[in-house]
């Protein structure tokens, strides 16, 4: 019983650590990391507290002290996680399908050394999106997304061979589109409007950035400074605006937090549940990294996390109502003045302003 005590104790000393060193702003990916696995810590911290409980008769005030550590982690990460389960309030409204303009949007990260490109081919056929979005994409998926140009003719295409491609496929037309590479060489983003049935645009921006890692960037220093510059634009923007991609970040990390905050722009899975999209192949270490956000503009017709396609990505599809009016009462996460501090600094630690980002709507703005 003691060896056990002790052994649980070291671990919530180890959780407690690893808890504790997100709090730091410390870019380093060994830091950022542990953003990620908020769910799994969560499980894992109660499991230590109901082990800690048990042994708890005669352990004396060492006992009582892993106890309360224990049950702090659980709370504390169970707080991150919250708005992502259903027993939290749902952000997006939700809306029937008819009498509005609608867009229906999904967005894929294949894998570029995945080669089930026809399983891919037969989702896109069953569930008939208006725009797709396909990260890691190189030349060899671009031709093999081929068939896809007769229905959606409309094109933005950046095959690279370094897990950092993208293509968009559109049955509405792009205007606008620009391919940008904000903060890194070879790391591109796409900007673009799209033009709906009724001649209604919508603003998208479509990224990927590096993750924090040993093996891509040492610091989520560039992820962040994109994503922040991306908000800030988005907060100017004039147009109903959509941000979608693998964002190589958890919903509930403190920068797509401050994203959020930043831009107002608005999380449709927020009180309807997590829609861990990565990894496909290990269902104990999921967490949601493939994003879509919208603008208030828009209410919620259908979200929901597609069959697995033979990558590491889940597919996520969403389907939107232009609908501004009911949009209107839905409430942004607030911010506050170290918000708009806290951005300035990621953005000028990843040499980036927010005007560098394309808006896509600037040629209309000027005439």
């Amino acid at each position: 019983m003691d060896n056990a005590r002790l052994v649980v104790g070291i671990l919530t000393l180890i959780m407690t650590l690893l808890t504790l060193l997100p709090l730091s702003r410390n870019q380093r990916w060994w830091v950022r990391i542990w953003d990620f696995p908020r769910l799994q810590m969560a499980v894992l911290s109660l499991v230590f507290l109901l082990l800690e409980l048990c042994f708890l008769p005669g352990g004396g005030q060492f006992s009582w002290l892993i106890v309360l550590l224990a049950l702090g982690c659980t709370i504390y990460q169970s707080w991150w996680i919250f708005p992502y389960t259903g027993l939290s309030k749902v952000q997006v409204k939700k809306t029937p399908a008819s009498q509005h303009p609608r867009i229906k949007i999904l967005n894929c990260n294949v894998l570029m050394t995945n080669r089930k490109s026809e399983k891919l081919l037969e989702i896109l056929a069953q569930n008939r999106p208006d725009v797709i979005v396909l990260l890691e994409t190189n030349l060899w998926w671009e031709q093999q997304m081929a068939p896809l140009q007769a229905s959606h003719p409309y094109t933005l295409k950046c095959p690279l061979e370094n897990l950092y491609g993208m293509h968009v496929y559109s049955r509405f037309p792009l205007i606008e589109a620009k391919i940008q590479y904000l903060v890194a060489e070879g790391i591109p983003s796409m900007h673009f409007r799209v033009e709906l049935e009724g001649g209604e645009q919508v603003v998208l921006h479509c990224l990927h950035p590096m993750p924090p890692s040993p093996t891509e960037d040492d610091e989520s220093t560039n992820r962040d400074g994109e994503l922040i510059a991306v908000g800030h634009t988005c907060a100017r923007a004039t147009y109903p605006t959509i941000v979608t991609g693998d964002l190589n970040d958890v919903a509930w990390s403190r920068t797509t937090r401050l994203f959020m905050k930043i831009s107002g722009l608005l999380d449709p899975r927020r009180g309807r549940g997590m829609f861990n999209t990565f990894h496909a192949s290990y269902p104990c270490f999921r967490w949601p990294l493939d994003h879509v956000f919208h603008s208030k503009d828009f209410t919620l017709v259908d979200l929901k996390r597609l069959e697995p396609m033979g990558s590491d990505h889940f597919p996520i599809m969403v389907e939107l109502v232009l609908n501004p009016r009911e949009g209107s009462t839905q409430e942004k996460l607030k911010i506050e003045q170290g918000d708009i501090e806290e951005a300035r600094e990621k953005m000028t630690h990843a040499g980036i302003k927010s005007r560098d980002v394309h808006q896509a709507e600037l040629s209309d703005i000027q005439h």
